[in-house]
């Protein structure tokens, strides 16, 4: 039995390294493979996302007042986007040359845009566009208390003590309509890597024309420093051309508004639609 024995372990022990040497060998999975894969995944992502295939909606805040947007993907570098937006403001008992001031802002606007990704998974974003609503500007009354000065463009003039003066003032912020906007920012509306959430954020212009602002006092009287000689505000003839030349002073302090600044940021959530 032993020479039986000895030449079963002889076969054995030439069986067994046979054996273990005609497996497959198993490549491990490490960190390098891990990495490998993400961005496989985002280009086929990217690659295989067809045109108006998702929808992004989505808000935030702005120069432009409180905004909300829509968008959809055109290719892998390109999006079309709409967005509007809205804000109001109310200011009282500002003073301008003694002049009580209580204004109010309005914006509301609303444009589209063209977004192009240069490199189409990181969010490097270029958006030429259209403003092709506005209405934006500021409205207000004006009034001087009886009894006390003010001036304009350079000249005091004395209000009634019996007939205070009153008048309105507008600001017009859409003189081009539509208008032409550019902005840069980070952050895709549908990012090309996947996922559903993206934080934008922009900067830009909106090339809106020169502010113009007209200045109306409607109502009252001016007199002397004594009180006396007083005449209407209306048909003081000194008064209305230091009134339109104090107006144009102001619009022209305003004139940097024509290409008017675009900042913002907000929150976006795409989704598949077809």
């Amino acid at each position: 039995m032993k020479p039986i024995a000895h030449f079963s372990c002889l076969c054995l022990l030439a069986i067994l390294p046979t054996s273990l040497c005609s497996q497959s060998p198993r490549t491990p999975l490490n960190a390098t493979n891990l990495n490998a894969v993400a961005p496989a995944q985002a280009s086929q992502v990217s690659a295989t996302m067809q045109p108006f295939s998702r929808l992004a909606i989505g808000g935030g805040f702005s120069t432009m007042g409180v905004t909300l947007v829509a968008a959809t993907n055109l290719n892998r570098y390109l999006d079309l986007s709409a967005e509007g937006n809205v804000f109001t403001y109310t200011a009282n008992n500002i003073s301008t040359n003694n002049l009580n001031v209580n204004g109010k802002l309005s914006m509301a606007s609303a444009g589209a845009s063209l977004n192009l990704y240069p490199f189409p998974n990181h969010g490097l974003r270029i958006s030429p566009g259209l403003l092709f609503y506005n209405t934006n500007g500021a409205s207000a009354t004006l009034s001087v208390p009886g009894g006390t000065s003010f001036t304009l463009n350079n000249v005091t003039y004395y209000a009634s003590s019996t007939n205070p003066i009153t008048g309105t003032a507008l600001l017009d912020l859409h003189h081009l309509n539509p208008a032409f906007t550019i902005t840069a920012g980070w952050g895709s509306l549908i990012p090309r890597r996947g996922g559903h959430w993206s934080f934008p954020f922009e900067v830009g212009i909106a090339l809106s024309g020169a502010p113009q602002l007209s200045m109306a006092l409607t109502s009252g009287q001016v007199c002397d420093a004594q009180g006396r000689n007083c005449v209407s505000v209306t048909s003081d003839p000194s008064l209305q051309s230091n009134l339109q030349a104090q107006s144009a002073k102001y619009e022209n302090d305003l004139d940097p508004l024509k290409t008017f600044p675009m900042v913002g940021a907000g929150v976006v959530y795409n989704f598949a639609i077809r």
